[in-house]
Formats: C-alpha cells, structure tokens, sequence
C-alpha cells in the first residue's frame, strides 16, 4: 500500500516507521526541518513514567509504551531514553502527586516514599518545610525528542520511505487521497495518516468542536552553582504538588534543565500564535515552583521555548477517519511518551483496517 503521512513529530515518524517495516511504501511530509523545533515534541526533551492516576486506562498501556521504545531503540541502533527514575512531592491533601502515588499503589509498581527530611537530605534542591512526603520511582526518566527525530527520519531514509522537509500540506482531499503542498506540487496515496498535532485544525477545521489548541511556554534555567551537582544525578521530577501542575526535567545528556508547568497555557485558535516568548515570561514560569524548590530566584533563566498543543475535553488521544485520511491526534504534551506505541497501532490499523478498534485503544479504553 502506499502511504503518506503528514507531520513529523513523533506520531507521524513512528507511524512512519511501523508502516514501513510493515512493507508499505511511505512518504512522509513536513512543514519544517526534522527535527522541528516548533512542534509539540520538538523540544530536546519529555518526561516517560509509569504514574497515572488510579483507574487511568493509560496506566495499563505504559508497559506496551515502554516495549515500542524498546523496538525502536533496537532500529536505531541507540538509546535515546535517560532511565534516571522520576520524583513527585505531595504539598496538598489529593494533589496530583498524591493521585499518582495512588494509580503506582493500584498498578503494583515499585517506589520509595520518603518523608521531608530524608527527601531534602537526598534532594537538597528542596526546600525544608514546604511538602508533606516525597516518593521515587526508579522506572522513568527523559526521552530525547531531537535525538529521536533525528535516528528515525534517518532509519526512514535508509529503508525506501521518501522524507520531505519543509514541504507543507495544505490540502488533502479524503475520498481520493490527493494531497496539495504550499509549493503546488501535489501527491496521490491510498491512504493518508495526517498527525499534524496542533496544525491538524487548519487542514480540519471541522474538529474544532473536538479539539483545542492552546499557546505554552517551557523555562530553560542554570541552577545555582552549589546545586548543579545535585541536579546532574537527579531523577526528573513529574509534579511539585499543589495546583502547580509543575514537572521538571534535570540536566541530561546535554540538554539543558527544564521547567513547565501547565498552568502556563493560554488558549488560541492558530498554532503559529504569538510563537516568540514574552519578555519575563521565563521568570513568570520558574516562579511557579517556590515552594517545594529551594532559592528560587537563583535559577538564572537561559530560554524559553514556546509550544502549540492540541487537547481533547477529556486529554485523550483522538482518531478519526474520513474517506482514504486518518487523523491522529495526542492528547497534550503528555502523549510523547506512547508516541512509538501509538505510532505501531495507527500502521496496524491502516494494514487491517479496525479502525473501530483503534479508537479505543487510543482512548485507553481497551488494553
């Protein structure tokens, strides 16, 4: 069968991979380089863990996310996963981290909960006083977005797949396959996987009604010299307790020290919205997260780097099909983490045609 799939960020290259390993012929198109810094996972890196809260059908599919990691590692050659463990600190009586902790207890995986003082002595990042427990998960770590988009739009060209860069999609038409690009040229499939992640609504309107498209930012800090050391051997940090909504990612494999927080977030209906970072913007994001960390202000802010997701009501995966088009969409910056698990199940159902069955499996509703 052949194949285009439109968008290059991780959906659409491990889309890309599995169809081709698969024996279809794939052609993949985007609007950017490869990687590209200004798609949802464009950025150097994401959080993978196994916490989610009890009940939560992705806490069920994690340990299927992990194996596609696996497989593909096993392609490239590489392992673009720093497995060093993930931290969450519980400020408030059912906070995030505290709901977490929960679905770790109900999904049976292993951590180490630390009351204040034995965290702080561990992690003298923290700040005495300001959290009630700490617990660490050694299965998690950073995923290395770049790195990855990199080993695979390589693999893709050292397999047959035709790779386009900087060739964007601005029609498709969904009973023939016919593809237009910005240039003019146009291209033909039997079926087409659009994984445009916040762009899907400009190709598709229509799913305005299903998803919304939101403006982020992430902090980039150099920590005070005394604690870099600390920071270098620490685990990434998924919640900072409190309404924070807060994760972190510590210094790794020679990408800077992150934070984000999903408070910082304003809601737009164009993904190329106001992409240049707010003067003071970066502090207004480290700020966020005094308390639980310790000297706030020390952490000099060295970038920012702006973001365009895509969410559901419900932040779950979205699939779609109309006529010879699929369309995938994640849910959040949080879908990175199954995005090689995502990618084999969407060239699964494009080979065997259960779409039906696709959809629940994005929506974690069948594991």
């Amino acid at each position: 069968m052949n194949v285009i799939v439109i968008g290059a960020g991780i959906a659409g290259l491990s889309t890309a991979w599995s169809l081709a390993k698969a024996g279809h012929r794939v052609t993949i198109v985007e609007q950017g380089p490869i990687p590209n810094p200004l798609a949802a996972s464009g950025d150097h890196h994401r959080i993978i863990r196994r916490a989610y809260r009890a009940g939560s059908g992705y806490g069920r599919l994690i340990s299927e996310a992990y194996g596609a990691w696996d497989e593909l590692w096993a392609d490239l050659g590489e392992d673009h996963l720093d497995a060093r463990g993930f931290l969450c600190v519980s400020r408030e009586a059912g906070d995030e981290a505290e709901e977490y902790r929960e679905g770790l207890e109900e999904g049976n995986f292993p951590f180490e909960l630390l009351e204040p003082a034995a965290a702080v002595e561990r992690w003298p990042f923290l700040e005495v006083g300001t959290f009630r427990y700490a617990y660490f998960s050694e299965e998690g770590g950073a995923l290395h977005c770049r790195k990855i988009a990199t080993g695979l739009a390589g693999w893709l060209r050292a397999h047959g797949a035709n790779v386009y860069e900087h060739s964007k999609a601005v029609e498709v038409d969904t009973d023939t396959g016919h593809i237009v690009l910005e240039s003019g040229e146009t291209m033909q499939a039997d079926r087409v996987v659009v994984a445009g992640g916040a762009w899907v609504l400009k190709l598709f309107p229509e799913l305005g009604s299903e998803l919304k498209t939101y403006r982020t930012a992430l902090a980039y800090v150099e920590p005070p010299a005394d604690l870099k050391a600390a920071w270098e051997v620490a685990p990434v940090i998924l919640d900072v307790g409190g309404v924070t909504d807060g994760y972190m990612i510590p210094l790794t494999r020679g990408a800077g020290m992150k934070f984000g927080s999903g408070l910082h977030k304003v809601p737009t209906s164009d993904a190329d919205w106001n992409r240049q970072p707010v003067p003071g913007e970066g502090e207004v994001i480290r700020n966020l997260f005094s308390p639980p960390i310790a000297r706030i202000t020390e952490y000099k802010v060295t970038d920012v780097v702006t973001c365009a997701y895509t969410f559901t009501a419900d932040e779950k995966f979205l699939a779609h099909e109309k006529g010879k088009c699929l369309i995938v969409s994640a849910c959040s910056g949080h879908g990175y983490k199954f995005g090689a698990a995502v990618g084999r199940r969407v060239a699964k159902a494009v080979g065997d045609h259960d779409i039906a069955g696709l959809k629940r499996w994005v929506r974690a509703e069948m594991v």
